[in-house]
C-alpha cells in the first residue's frame, strides 16, 4: 500500500454547548466527558483526536453508541464544525477554508454515503446518481455518461430508468454508492452504511466495496459499530471511547495486541480463525534448497537443521518449485537422479492473505506443511499444523486452545497430538499411524532426541552426508536395511519446543 498521507487530523476537539471554550480548558485539566457534563451541562463529542489515513487504504472508525465516530467523520468534510484542531486533505487545512472553497473541495474530494440512503424518491435512479454532477453544473449529455458508468460499476445496469421505491434496501445502498463514486472523489466517507441493511445483503455489500476498492483504489473512511464488519473491511481500524481514540492499528494488532483492557473486552469473542491469516502465523521458511544445488546439498541441510523435508526454490525471488522428502532424497542419490526429479511438484500451498479458517482444512488434510506463496510463486513461508494451534491459543482462541491446557506438548506423543489436530479440524476419522508431518516425541529427554537423530543423520564422511549409515561416497548401498529404516521414519517438523510462531 503507498504510504502517502492522504487525509490527517491533528488535536480536533469538537465540544456540544453554549460555552465550548471552557469545556477544554477543563480537558486540559484532565476531567472526564461525564465529570464536563455534570459540571457544565456540555457534551464532549470528540477529545484531541490525532491520527492519518493513507492514500488507497480503506480506515475504519468504530466504536459503541455515543463513542465520536460519526461526529468524527463528519467534521471530516465540515458538516460539524470541529471546535479546535486542523484537518489536512492533501495537505490543505479544510478548517481554514472559505465557504466556496469547502464547497469545490467536497464536489471534487470527498464524496459521502449516508446509513438512512439520503435519495431523492421522486427521482430515478439515474438522475440520483447524476444529482451531485447536476449541481456542479456539468452538462446533462456528459453528467448521465458519468452516472451510467457509476451505476454499472455497483452492478445496477439496466435499472437506470427505475424510481428509488421500487428498490430493495440493498439496491438503495448501490445507488447511494454510485453518486457518491460518479463525482470521481479521491476520499468515500461512509456513516454506517451497511448498518440498515439484512444480514446477508449486508455481506453483499461488505464484498462489493471491497471489490470496489480493488478496482477503483480509492481511499475509504468507514464508520462502524460492528467489529466483525471493521476487522473485515479495515486495513486499520481506530477504536473510540467517549470522543477519545483508544488504538489504532491492523485487524491483527486490534486483535493480539490490544492497547488495554477496554480493548481487549471488545474484542473478546471474536473468531479469531476468520481474522488472523496464513501471513500473520507463517514460520520463516529457511531451510530451502535451490532447485540447482543437487541432492547432497539438500540432504546435508536437512540433516544439519534436524529436519525430514526441505522446499525446493529457483532463483533469488525463490520461486516454489516443490517439496524433497528425506526417503526421496535418499532413494535418488542411490539411484544416481536429480533433485528435479525427487522432489514432489507443486506441493500444497496457500496465499498469505488466506484466514485461517480456511488453512484449517487444507492443513488437516495435507501431509505436507503447506507453503504460503505470492501471485508471482515467491515462497514467503510456511505453516503446519503446530504453527496454526499455537497462533490461535497466544491470541486467546480458548475453543481452540484446549489441547494445549490439557497436558504439556512436551508430554505428549506423536499420536496424541495427531488425534487432537484432527479433533480440532472437526473432522471424523480413524486413528492412524502418525503422518509425515507429525511432530517427533521429545519428552524422553536429550539422550533419546540425540539417538533418533543418529538413527536418521549419522556422522558424515569425506563431506558427503552418509545419512543411512549405509551409503557411502559412491552412492552405493551398502546398509539396504538401515536405509529403509531412515526412509520409513516419521517426518521431523519445525514445531518442536522453542519454535517461533509469528503473529503479526
Amino acid at each position: 500500500m503507498d504510504k502517502n498521507i492522504k487525509l490527517e487530523v491533528r488535536n480536533v476537539t469538537k465540544v456540544f454547548g453554549k460555552n465550548p471554550h471552557k469545556v477544554i480548558s477543563l480537558l486540559n485539566e484532565g476531567l472526564s466527558k461525564s465529570e464536563i457534563f455534570e459540571k457544565t451541562k456540555q457534551t464532549v463529542g470528540l477529545n484531541n483526536v490525532n491520527f492519518e489515513v493513507y492514500d488507497g487504504e480503506i480506515f475504519v472508525i468504530m466504536g459503541l453508541s455515543g463513542s465520536g465516530k460519526s461526529t468524527l467523520l463528519r467534521c471530516l468534510n465540515r458538516l460539524i464544525e470541529p471546535t479546535a484542531g486542523e484537518i489536512l486533505i492533501d495537505g490543505q487545512n479544510i478548517t481554514q477554508m472559505s465557504a466556496e472553497e469547502l464547497r469545490n473541495t467536497r464536489r471534487t474530494k470527498l464524496g459521502m454515503v449516508f446509513q438512512n440512503f439520503a435519495l431523492l424518491p421522486h427521482r430515478t435512479v439515474l438522475d440520483n446518481v447524476a444529482y451531485g454532477l447536476e449541481i456542479q453544473g456539468i452538462p446533462k449529455e456528459d453528467r448521465y455518461f458519468k452516472a451510467l458508468a457509476a451505476i454499472e460499476t455497483v452492478g445496477l445496469k439496466g435499472y437506470e430508468n427505475s424510481k428509488i421505491t421500487q428498490l430493495s434496501g440493498g439496491m438503495k445502498q448501490r445507488v447511494g454508492l454510485a453518486r457518491a463514486i460518479a463525482n470521481d472523489p479521491d476520499i468515500l466517507l461512509m456513516d454506517e452504511a451497511f448498518s440498515a441493511l439484512d444480514p446477508l445483503i449486508r455481506t453483499d455489500m461488505q464484498n462489493e466495496l471491497l471489490a470496489l476498492e480493488d478496482r477503483m483504489q480509492k481511499t475509504i473512511i468507514f464508520v462502524s459499530h460492528d467489529l466483525d464488519e471493521a476487522l473485515k473491511l479495515g486495513d486499520r481500524i481506530a477504536l473510540m471511547k467517549d470522543g477519545k481514540v483508544v488504538q489504532i492499528g491492523t485487524p491483527d494488532e486490534i486483535l493480539t495486541e490490544p492497547a488495554n483492557s477496554y480493548v481487549s473486552r471488545f474484542v473478546a469473542g471474536v473468531d479469531r480463525s476468520k481474522i488472523l491469516t496464513a501471513e500473520s502465523v507463517m514460520r520463516r521458511p529457511e531451510p530451502f534448497v535451490s532447485v540447482s544445488s543437487g541432492i547432497r546439498v539438500a540432504i546435508k541441510l536437512m540433516k544439519a537443521h534436524g529436519i525430514s523435508s526441505i522446499y525446493v526454490v529457483e532463483g533469488k525471488n525463490r520461486r516454489l518449485r516443490g517439496i524433497l522428502m528425506i526417503s526421496d532424497a535418499l532413494k535418488a542419490l542411490k539411484a544416481g537422479k536429480s533433485l528435479e526429479d525427487a522432489m514432489i511438484q507443486e506441493p500444497p500451498q496457500v496465499a498469505p492473505d488466506l484466514p485461517l479458517s480456511d488453512v484449517i482444512p487444507l492443513i488437516a488434510e495435507s501431509q505436507y506443511p503447506l507453503a504460503v506463496v505470492n501471485d508471482s510463486g515467491k515462497l514467503l513461508g510456511i505453516m503446519v499444523r503446530g504453527t496454526v494451534l499455537g497462533a490461535l491459543a497466544m491470541s486467546g482462541q480458548n475453543g481452540h486452545a484446549t489441547a494445549f491446557e490439557e497436558k504439556d506438548p512436551e508430554e505428549k506423543t506423536s499420536e496424541e497430538k495427531s488425534l487432537e489436530e484432527k479433533k480440532f479440524a472437526g473432522e471424523k476419522f480413524e486413528e492412524n499411524p502418525p503422518e509425515k508431518t507429525d511432530p517427533i516425541s521429545k519428552s524422553k529427554g536429550e539422550a533419546e532426541g540425540k539417538a533418533g537423530n543418529e538413527a536418521r543423520f549419522p556422522p558424515e564422511s569425506s563431506g558427503i552426508p552418509d545419512i543411512s549409515g549405509g551409503i557411502n561416497n559412491d552412492g552405493i548401498d551398502t546398509g539396504s536395511a538401515s536405509t529403509e529404516a531412515a526412509a520409513k521414519a516419521p517426518l521431523i517438523s519445525d514445531t518442536g519446543p522453542g519454535s517461533e510462531v509469528k503473529i503479526c
